[in-house]
């Protein structure tokens, strides 16, 4: 089983799907020639400095009076044969080094001398009093100035307005009107033939690949339902964990079914322009009626489909509310005969709008849970098909080691277990690549490198062993696998337990065992230290969440009763409301201390009684750092364990490096032999 993420076809080859869809939408477009961005950017760019050069082209000119071009003239400051009269302005150059009028961008400073209207006979006079010699030019008239002036920049705004024009008007032809294609429905049409996934790649989920198998016996055969009467639900709802294969199934769907299949995902109706979603949704369903039979699928539905009316609004439009009226209305109008079935997907039913769940609509829900013990065989066979595996493997063992891994987990671990193995020079994938796999994926990379403080090492080895001593002692929890001082991503160790079955429920005993090994850990460290650290956050967080759904959920408290207070999940809602008294709320807090101080006592006591037997362990977890549970059931005995160091084990290695590849034998690290694991809540 795989991940939900869905396959596009290859750009490069045509879908056969897509060959008669009757409004083109998803078919092949004839070869069009398009003006390159580049074009535009250079146009633009030439337009935006002709606008400069006009701009600027009056930078060095200085606005004076008549009286001030007098002087300039008595100075002698302005050049012969430079002035030139119009019937507004005089210009003149003035000579370099001019006092006050310093050249401009490498050029001599001009003056300007504004000629009010019906002055020009006065200033000819003024010119001829002085004797200095001008020219006189023909004035531009009133619409050439403002030409000059604005024409740039009414050039820009031209440019740009016939570039959105033409794009509209080439799109304009089809479904959306002025809006062209963003009106269009951006769906994918996949067949038989364009899809590779068929019912016998989908493992773990056979009760809704069964529901499914109904969908596709319909379409192919739909008079076999008609002939008592019945009718096939008008729609699906996938709903399941992240990674649990929604989208594997609908493709598995495409596979069987030799029908046209519309894939789109919620998220492509909704646009910055207002009504574009609807119009989508509408082009959808009626591409669809005309290529029935065939079926929608509709992925991460909830992005569309939300609840109407929850959350923060401002009273103003909403297009995803509109956008999924549309969808409403567009399911209630189909006919017995339409033949057409729509399967969503989400991993958030609980926020889906009521009215896109009743029947009539989405008639059924149909489950896609983690996988069991026996299904995570399955998919790891499944995908183990694909890599080189030795014969050391045994896929039933590492299913049950990895509880809670969702079909894409184990599909990653499949993958990464090939890295490694390709890594190493190996011929195929062994069992211990799968085993280092697994733990990557869940928790992260080993970092063997990693440089610790030795007083980091000696709190961490006490801390691991205060959780591996407690939960070897109880009985109610967890089988103890494997502990570990060895640092894996965030971590700085870790204790690992092999549960012995799938848990869809946890006992009382259980979680209250679980806590006390969660405590283990602070109380052992503190306690050699003589300090705390940060080291237990992530047990106390767990520790705390256990003990608060004892009080408001599974109503595990004396005191506070039979009763939920924990409310429904109120994500829609910026502020949810508490739906009890403060009161309440006090003894609440009062039950959940009440419960970890208890687990927090009693795990005391245990190590108190416990010290040496503890000592030894965290003492072999320093020298060793790897310990399997028969090594840790040893040390509780007080017998010695005898097995080779990290440092001669890296010895060992440096010496096989020495010797011809063909005698060379991968070393094993320590614990990587061991029997697959669960992470224990520590």
């Amino acid at each position: 089983m795989s991940s939900d993420q869905g396959q596009g076809s290859d750009p490069k080859q045509p879908s056969p799907g897509r060959q008669n869809d009757p409004s083109g939408a998803g078919g092949p477009q004839p070869n069009r020639p398009r003006r390159p961005l580049m074009t535009w950017v250079i146009l633009f760019s030439l337009v935006a400095l002709v606008w400069v050069v006009a701009v600027g082209s009056n930078d060095t000119t200085t606005q004076v009076d008549l009286n001030e071009f007098k002087t300039l003239v008595e100075n002698k400051d302005v050049e012969l044969g430079s002035v030139s009269v119009s019937a507004i302005e005089l210009i003149a150059t003035l000579k370099e080094g001019t006092t006050g009028y310093p050249p401009r961008n490498g050029e001599p400073a001009r003056v300007s001398v504004e000629i009010a209207a019906g002055g020009l006979p006065f200033v000819l006079e003024e010119l001829k009093g002085l004797g200095i010699a001008f020219e006189m030019h023909k004035s531009d008239s009133t619409w050439m100035q403002l030409l000059i002036g604005f024409g740039p920049i009414l050039l820009v705004f031209i440019i740009i307005w016939f570039f959105i024009l033409r794009s509209m008007r080439n799109a304009g032809g089809g479904p959306g009107g002025m809006l062209g294609n963003f009106g269009k429905s951006r769906h994918r049409v996949q067949t038989k033939d364009t899809v590779n996934v068929s019912f016998k790649d989908v493992a773990g989920v056979q009760e809704a690949k069964e529901e499914v198998q109904e969908l596709v016996t319909f379409l192919k055969d739909p008079k076999r339902f008609q002939r008592l009467g019945g009718r096939i639900p008008r729609g699906v709802l996938l709903e399941g964990l992240p990674g649990c294969g929604k989208t594997l199934l609908a493709k598995a769907i495409a596979g069987e079914a030799d029908v046209p299949f519309f894939t789109i995902s919620g998220s492509d109706f909704v646009e910055m322009f207002v009504g574009v979603g609807a119009s989508r949704v509408r082009d959808l369903f009626k591409q669809a009626k005309e290529n029935s039979p065939c079926i929608i699928f509709l992925d991460e539905i909830d992005a569309v489909g939300r609840r109407r009316g929850g959350g923060f609004t401002t009273g103003g439009h909403d297009e995803r509310e509109q956008t999924l009226n549309a969808i409403l209305v567009e399911m209630d109008g189909f006919d017995a005969t339409d033949q057409v079935i729509v399967i969503a997907a989400t991993n958030r039913a609980d926020v889906l709008d009521p009215a896109l769940t009743r029947p009539g609509r989405f008639d059924r829900t149909v489950s896609v849970p983690l996988p069991d013990l026996e299904g995570r065989a399955q998919i790891l066979a499944v995908h183990a098909r694909k890599v080189k595996t030795g014969p050391d493997v045994d896929l039933v063992r590492l299913g049950r080691g990895t509880p809670m891994f969702s079909g894409a987990d184990l599909a990653a671990m499949i993958n990464e277990a090939a890295i490694i193995a390709t890594m190493a020079d190996k011929d195929f994938v062994e069992m211990s690549d799968l085993e280092e796999a697994r733990d990557k994926v869940r928790w992260g990379r080993a970092r063997r490198s990693h440089k610790v403080e030795e007083e980091d090492r000696v709190a961490t080895a006490y801390h691991e062993a205060g959780h591996a001593i407690v939960q070897s002692l109880l009985p109610d929890a967890d089988p103890l696998h494997k502990v570990t001082i060895i640092p894996r991503g965030a971590t700085g160790g870790a204790t690992f337990s092999l549960p012995e079955k799938d848990r869809h429920g946890y006992g009382r005993k259980y979680i209250e065992a679980t806590l006390r090994v969660l405590c283990g850990g602070r109380i052992a460290e503190e306690k050699k230290t003589k300090d705390t650290s940060s080291g237990a956050s992530m047990d106390i967080k767990m520790a705390t969440q256990y003990a608060r759904a004892m009080v408001l959920e599974w109503g595990m408290s004396d005191r506070v009763g039979f009763v939920n207070y924990a409310g429904s999940d109120q994500r829609e809602m910026m502020l949810p409301d508490k739906e009890y008294s403060d009161e309440t709320a006090r003894v609440i807090d009062e039950e959940i201390r009440k419960i970890v101080d208890e687990a927090y006592d009693e795990c005391t006591r245990l190590i108190d009684t416990h010290w040496d037997q503890l000592v030894a362990v965290a003492e072999a977890l320093l020298k060793y750092e790897t310990l399997s549970s028969d090594d840790v059931d040893k040390l509780m005995k007080g017998e010695r364990i005898e097995k080779p160091t990290v440092a001669e084990l890296l010895s060992a290695e440096a010496a096989k490096t020495t010797l011809p590849p063909a005698t060379s034998k991968p070393t094993e690290e320590p614990g990587d032999d061991l029997p697959d694991i669960m992470p224990s809540p520590a």
